[in-house]
C-alpha cells in the first residue's frame, strides 16, 4: 500500500497484489500424463451466462469459464485477476481499476475496460432482468437502483473505461467490502460482439467465448459439460490441467459410486448417511471445511398462516437442531439459532434468547405459540414442505416434519422439485415452507444479512421490515458495522422469525488422494487452474 497523486490531483491509495494463483506443485511430486480432471457439478445449471446465473451449480462453473477483476485465494483473500491493482479517492467511493495487458476472450481479443463497463450495465439493466442485479445495489454502484427500477437508463451506471486497460466505479457511498464483490459471477466481463451477435444462445459450446482458464467445449444436457484450457488465458502457462468434466449429478449417493468406482475425482458433496464409514474406510479422501453459508427454512410470508410470528416462531422452536447436526447431517455441521454464520469475517452473532433455552423450554413455547395461532387437536396445522431433489435434504425434511408432527401435531406433505422448478416455484411465492441455503458472496456479514431486506432479488418469502431495511442501508458505509448486525439479527430472528435457521455449513467433499492444489476456502471459490493430478 503506498500514497499516490492521481492525474485528477486527488491523493488516493494504490493497492499492488503482487500473489496470482496458479497451479504450485511441490518439489519432487511427478505428475501424472493425463492431466484430466471429472467433478460433481451438482444439479444441471439453468445458464452459464454471468449476469443471469442463480445458484451453485452455475457458479461453480463460471469460475473455471470466467474472470473478473479479483480472485480468491484458499484462505479467502483477494488475488489479482484481470486486475493487477486498483487505486481509491480520498472518499472510498471511486475505484480505479488496472488492467493487466495480456488478459484475452478465447478467441485471442483483448480483454479491455469496456468489457467490464458492457458486463456491469447489462447486470442492472431491466431488459436483462437478471436474477442478480441486487447484487449490483449492494456497494451503491451510482445509479444502480434507479436504473433497476427503470428510473434511469443503464448507460448512467456510475462505471466507465478511462482507457483500455482502465475500469473505473463511482459509489454513491463508500463501502469498504466493495472489491471483495468482484470475484462474483455477476461481475464478471462477458465478450459484447459474441453477446450481441448471438443473443441468449452465445452460451452454447459453439458460441461461447470466454476469459477465464478453460473455454467450453461440449455441453450435453444431463449428461456432461467439457471444458479445455483456454490457451489465450494470461496464466496459461502455469495452468496444469487440460480438460475439466463437470457431471449434473443431483443424488450424492450416485456421486459417491462415480468416485468410488474410479470415475470422479472431486465430488460436489457426499451422502451424510456415509460419512462415517468414509471416515473408516477414505479418511485421507474426506475433505470437511467450514463455509460462509446457512441451511435454513423460509417461510411464504404472503399468505396465511406463515404471515403469523407465532406460527413462525412454533415451526423454528419445535426443531431439534442437536439432533439433525448430530444424527441426520453428522458431518461437523454447527446448529444455527442465528442468521449470519460464525465463520464470517469481522462479526460475531450475539445468541439470540431461545439458543439458551433447552429444547424441552423451546418445544413447550413453541406449543403454547401454536395454540395461541388457532391451531390444536381440532385445528391441525397442515402444509407442503418444499425442497429440491437431494437425498440430504430429503433425509433432514423427514426429521424436521417428523419433530412438527411429534410436537406439535402439525401435518407436513414433503415435495421435491428439481433445481430449475424449484427455483421458479420459490420466485413466485406457490410455496408454504421451503428448504433453501444460502452461502456468502463475499466474506462479510451483510453478504447473509442482506438476504433478507425488502428488495432483495432472493427474497423469496417476501419478509419485509422497515427498521430492518434501514439498518443494513446504514451498516453499507460504517467502518465497524457490527451494533447494526447484531440488531438486524435481533430483528429478523428474535422479533420475527423471518426463517427459521438450522444449521451452519460445512463444505465436505470427496477428493482423490491423487488431486492436488484443491484450496477451500469459506465461500467456496475453488479453481481447476490451481490443481494438478499426481502420477499414480
Amino acid at each position: 500500500m503506498k500514497k499516490t497523486l492521481l492525474a485528477s490531483a486527488i491523493i488516493a491509495t494504490t493497492f499492488i497484489a503482487m500473489q496470482t494463483q496458479a497451479a504450485n506443485v511441490p518439489a519432487g511430486v511427478e505428475l501424472a500424463a493425463k492431466q484430466e480432471l471429472v467433478r460433481g457439478g451438482g444439479s444441471e445449471p439453468a445458464t452459464l451466462d454471468p449476469q443471469k446465473i442463480e445458484g451453485t451449480p452455475g457458479s461453480i462453473r463460471s469460475r473455471d469459464l470466467f474472470e473478473g477483476l479479483y480472485n480468491q485465494d484458499g484462505d479467502g483473500n483477494q488475488v489479482p485477476g484481470v486486475a493487477t491493482s486498483y487505486d481509491v479517492n480520498a472518499d472510498n467511493t471511486q475505484y480505479t481499476f488496472h488492467l493487466r495487458r495480456d488478459a484475452k476472450w478465447s478467441n485471442g481479443d483483448p480483454v479491455t475496460a469496456e468489457d467490464f463497463v458492457y458486463a456491469f450495465t447489462r447486470a442492472v439493466d431491466p431488459a436483462l432482468a437478471s436474477p442478480y442485479a441486487w447484487f449490483m445495489e449492494i456497494p451503491s454502484i451510482v445509479n444502480a437502483t434507479k436504473i433497476i427500477a427503470g428510473e434511469a437508463e443503464p448507460s448512467s451506471l456510475g462505471v466507465k473505461a478511462i482507457d483500455a486497460y482502465t475500469f473505473q466505479v463511482t459509489l454513491e457511498r463508500p463501502v469498504p467490502y466493495f472489491v471483495k464483490m468482484t470475484s462474483h459471477q455477476t461481475m464478471f466481463p462477458v465478450p459484447k460482439k459474441v453477446v450481441e451477435k448471438w443473443g441468449s444462445d452465445w452460451t452454447k459450446p459453439e458460441h461461447m467465448v470466454s476469459n477465464g482458464a478453460y473455454k467450453m467445449d461440449a455441453w450435453i444436457v444431463n449428461e456432461k459439460m467439457e471444458f479445455t484450457r483456454n490457451t489465450h488465458y494470461w496464466n496459461d502457462a502455469k495452468t496444469i490441467i487440460n480438460e475439466v468434466t463437470y457431471l449434473p449429478i443431483e443424488s450424492p449417493n450416485a456421486e459417491l459410486k462415480r468416485f468410488q468406482s474410479g470415475q470422479m475425482d472431486l465430488s460436489y458433496e457426499l451422502p451424510n448417511d456415509h460419512f462415517k464409514q468414509l471416515m473408516r474406510d477414505i479418511p485421507d479422501e474426506v475433505s470437511v471445511t467450514p463455509k460462509l453459508g446457512t441451511y435454513y427454512y423460509q417461510y411464504n410470508i404472503t399468505k396465511a398462516p406463515y404471515n403469523d410470528v407465532r406460527v413462525r416462531k412454533a415451526l423454528s422452536y419445535a426443531i431439534d437442531r442437536d439432533v439433525i447436526t448430530k444424527f441426520v447431517t453428522g458431518t461437523g455441521e454447527l446448529p444455527a439459532y442465528s442468521f449470519t454464520p460464525e465463520v464470517v469475517n469481522d462479526f460475531s452473532p450475539a445468541t439470540p434468547e431461545y439458543a439458551t433455552w433447552t429444547q424441552k423450554e423451546r418445544n413447550e413455547k413453541a406449543k403454547a405459540l401454536l395454540e395461541e395461532a388457532g391451531f390444536n387437536k381440532n385445528n391441525q396445522l397442515s402444509f407442503s414442505l418444499l425442497y429440491n431433489t437431494n437425498e440430504n435434504h430429503k433425509k433432514i425434511a423427514i426429521a424436521i416434519a417428523s419433530m412438527w408432527k411429534k410436537t406439535l401435531g402439525v401435518n407436513v406433505i414433503l415435495e421435491n422439485q428439481e433445481w430449475k422448478t424449484y427455483l421458479e416455484t420459490k420466485k413466485h411465492q406457490q410455496f408454504d415452507v421451503a428448504r433453501s441455503g444460502w452461502v456468502g458472496d463475499y466474506n462479510e456479514a451483510s453478504t447473509m444479512l442482506d438476504l433478507l431486506t425488502t428488495t432483495h432479488g432472493n427474497n423469496d418469502g417476501k419478509y419485509s421490515n422497515a427498521e430492518y431495511d434501514t439498518l443494513l442501508t446504514e451498516a453499507r458505509t460504517m467502518q465497524k458495522p457490527a451494533t447494526n448486525y447484531n440488531k438486524a439479527e435481533e430483528i429478523a430472528i428474535e422479533q420475527d422469525m423471518a426463517v427459521a435457521p438450522i444449521y451452519q455449513y460445512t463444505e465436505k467433499r470427496l477428493i482423490k488422494s491423487y488431486l492436488g492444489g484443491y484450496m477451500p476456502n469459506p465461500e467456496d471459490n475453488i479453481y481447476a487452474r490451481d490443481m494438478y493430478i499426481i502420477k499414480h
